[in-house]
């Protein structure tokens, strides 16, 4: 069973504490819908009549379960406070060797987070080729890239922002989510998957 995570996000510049509140019970549902399909896929299994059902159970758990694991990633980025990537970090090298600075990096990555529809934008760590990649994935599963690790992700859902911003002012809502972010957990991030 997986266990609802606690996160310890302080008040935020541009994103009210009722946004995050509705957004960590939604986070909630992920875990619970997960642990559910889980236990459901587990008494459907070995039986032929209901192989159907056990399909559409499966077909569902990568959404579940995707939501609950991109959203993780989302909150611990807001944790601890503002802090800004550090000069010397090594994300930021190999950003800068990936899109020639840091800046066109960014760029990229809000267009990617303008994208229409439902989703995220995510920065991936190839841990086979050792390089970043900006991808859009659609809903919470749609588009996740195979043996690329999760280092940075925007959920751009309306759920994220609704609160705070009309669907007009994404934008905004991207720049909010940048001024925020705590650039310490997202270089963890980037650790954790290169020594992988």
């Amino acid at each position: 069973m997986y266990q609802e995570q606690k996160f310890d996000i302080e008040e935020l510049a541009g994103i009210s504490k009722k946004n995050i509140e509705e957004h960590l019970k939604l986070y909630s549902g992920y875990v619970k819908n997960t642990n559910l399909i889980l236990e459901k896929i587990k008494e459907l299994e070995g039986s032929e009549k209901d192989a159907y059902a056990l399909a559409e159970m499966q077909r569902r758990f990568s959404f579940e379960y995707n939501g609950m694991r991109n959203h993780e990633y989302y909150f611990k980025s807001l944790e601890g406070g503002t802090k800004a990537l550090s000069t010397e970090s090594l994300l930021k090298k190999e950003i800068e060797k990936e899109w020639g600075s840091f800046d066109k990096w960014l760029t990229r990555f809000k267009t990617v987070a303008l994208t229409r529809g439902i989703g995220w934008a995510v920065l991936y760590y190839d841990s086979q080729d050792k390089k970043l990649l900006n991808a859009w994935i659609d809903e919470q599963h749609l588009g996740q890239l195979n043996s690329c690790k999760f280092i940075l992700g925007i959920d751009m859902w309306e759920h994220a922002f609704v609160y705070d911003y009309p669907t007009s002012e994404k934008k905004k809502y991207i720049e909010t989510f940048f001024a925020n972010l705590n650039w310490e957990v997202i270089e963890k991030n980037f650790a954790t998957a290169t020594k992988q």
